[in-house]
């Protein structure tokens, strides 16, 4: 998609979010939305949005690569089935950035729409936008932490996979036990690349 349509579905994408906050709940499940990738960079065209979610979910529920429980409505909800969106999902407890989420821009709070970022974005003024960038020893730190909850979540998947009412409670809207057992393999083996790769670098 051009630049300026991909600005302009953000905005979009923003207001939606805006709309999670009528789900009548004791505490809001999400608490932010980050943009990350292409769109900052200001690439045209773009093949898509790159997009995290803050969940009001512990990290153990949110291991890399995974779709925590309650985020399927979300996916409905928020259109992030429909193309040109590629999204993930994060703990309000851990940093949002990671080895792939990198240096991003929050457009997105419970507070309402970033109106300065999207306006930001909207005109190519890349310099005014404020990026979270973590240290090299607080990203070393992190991927070793994350590594360890990816293997405890595929540890726990593996040895939920056959048991009958765990299959029941991860079908359904499109998605299947399968699903679950992959992206946890999935998201483990890309932190321990990560987490190898950085290793070797010290």
């Amino acid at each position: 998609m051009r630049y300026g349509r991909a600005a302009e579905r953000l905005r979009m994408l923003a207001e939606a979010c805006e709309q999670t906050k009528r789900v009548p709940t004791e505490e809001p499940f999400l608490r932010e939305a980050y943009v990350f990738g292409d769109l900052l960079d200001g690439a045209d065209p773009i093949d898509h949005i790159e997009v995290v979610f803050v969940l009001n979910l512990p990290p153990e529920k949110v291991a890399w690569g995974s779709h925590p429980p309650g985020t399927a409505w979300l996916v409905d909800f928020l259109r992030l089935d429909k193309g040109g969106i590629a999204y993930w999902w994060r703990s309000f407890q851990d940093p949002v950035g990671n080895h792939l989420i990198r240096s991003p821009v929050r457009f997105w709070s419970l507070g309402g729409p970033e109106k300065a970022v999207l306006d930001a974005l909207a005109g190519r003024r890349f310099n005014l936008l404020r990026r979270v960038t973590p240290d090299a020893e607080e990203e070393r730190a992190q991927v070793a932490g994350e590594l360890q909850t990816a293997l405890d979540h595929l540890r726990a998947v593996h040895g939920s996979y056959w048991d009958r009412q765990w299959r029941r409670e991860h079908r359904g809207l499109g998605r299947y036990p399968e699903h679950h057992l992959w992206e946890a393999v999935q998201g483990y083996l890309d932190l321990l690349d990560v987490h190898d790769e950085r290793s070797d670098s010290r």
